[in-house]
């Protein structure tokens, strides 16, 4: 048996095909596109170059996408100034903040000003507190909604399935692992303190490495016809590598996500839908 590698670039394009679909019809009329405002203060090379991967996704979709450079060396009340100018603009659905900012600056502080109305990332206490509590939100964070998207056109049962998180973070660990509890999946959280960490992974049919460490799953951690879902981007010798050692575990499990391509292209994808739901809601109509 060898894995089916599932092929996150192009689900991903399906995604940004089907948004701007939506994107069309919402401006048929004349009404205005949806708005995405990226705020990018620093240096960090790896953050630019994403940015600019979002803008291009975005203008694509038919998003319009502002981009918002402030000095690196901006202090955090110049920020949390700009942050709540573009919460207050109508003109604007949705607001991301660029992580990581410079080390004068309080992410915290600057994060408290985006509304839950424009939270693009979905990672506002009160959406993300929906997400806890089993409603739906407008919007949910992006790279567990691109792992579920994944999962979910892959045709594979959540319900009633055995499920297992390696990882607690709140931008990928703790929401997929509530979503999953969501679909009505099993869910267990590990990480790194976790005891016989490779047995409670054999009971998976679903498992998801999230904890950062390359290579580190191996087919020691994988029932047999699982599906694995590497969220690991490490870079290693002028590559990024996942946590999941890809040629040990793909003639074990029954799908695997690559990296890269695999849940990378999904997370773009995913703040693209929820820049559309948030415009959406704002305008008092249906949810994508």
């Amino acid at each position: 048996m060898s894995a089916t590698i599932v092929d996150g670039k192009a689900v991903a394009a399906e995604l940004r095909e089907e948004i701007a679909t939506q994107v069309a019809a919402l401006t048929s009329d004349g009404s205005p596109p949806p708005s995405l405002a990226v705020v990018l203060c620093g240096d960090d090379p790896a953050s630019a170059i994403y940015v600019r991967n979002k803008g291009r996704a975005a203008e694509r979709a038919g998003v319009r996408f502002t981009l918002h450079r402030p000095p690196a060396d901006s202090t955090t009340d110049a920020l949390v100034a700009l942050v709540r100018a573009l919460d207050a603009d109508e003109t604007i659905d949705g607001i991301l903040v660029q992580l990581p900012l410079p080390a004068q600056i309080d992410p915290d502080a600057v994060m408290a000003c985006i509304t839950p109305e424009k939270d693009a990332d979905g990672f506002h206490p009160y959406n993300f507190g929906r997400l806890a509590e089993g409603h739906p939100a407008v919007v949910a964070p992006g790279t567990p909604l691109g792992c579920m998207e994944l999962l979910r056109r892959s045709g594979v049962a959540l319900r009633g399935s055995r499920a297992v998180v390696i990882g607690r973070s709140a931008i990928v660990g703790r929401p997929i692992a509530l979503m999953l509890t969501n679909a009505d999946s099993t869910v267990t959280i590990c990480h790194s303190r976790t005891r016989d960490l490779a047995e409670t992974c054999r009971e998976a049919d679903i498992l998801v490495a999230a904890i950062g460490r390359p290579r580190m799953i191996d087919a020691s951690y994988v029932k047999p016809g699982a599906f694995v879902i590497d969220v690991g981007t490490t870079p290693e010798d002028g590559v990024v590598v996942g946590d999941v050692d890809r040629e040990s575990v793909e003639p074990v499990a029954g799908w695997l996500t690559p990296v890269p391509g695999g849940v990378g292209p999904m997370t773009i994808a995913m703040l693209l839908r929820n820049t559309l739901a948030l415009a959406l809601a704002r305008r008092g109509l249906a949810r994508v």
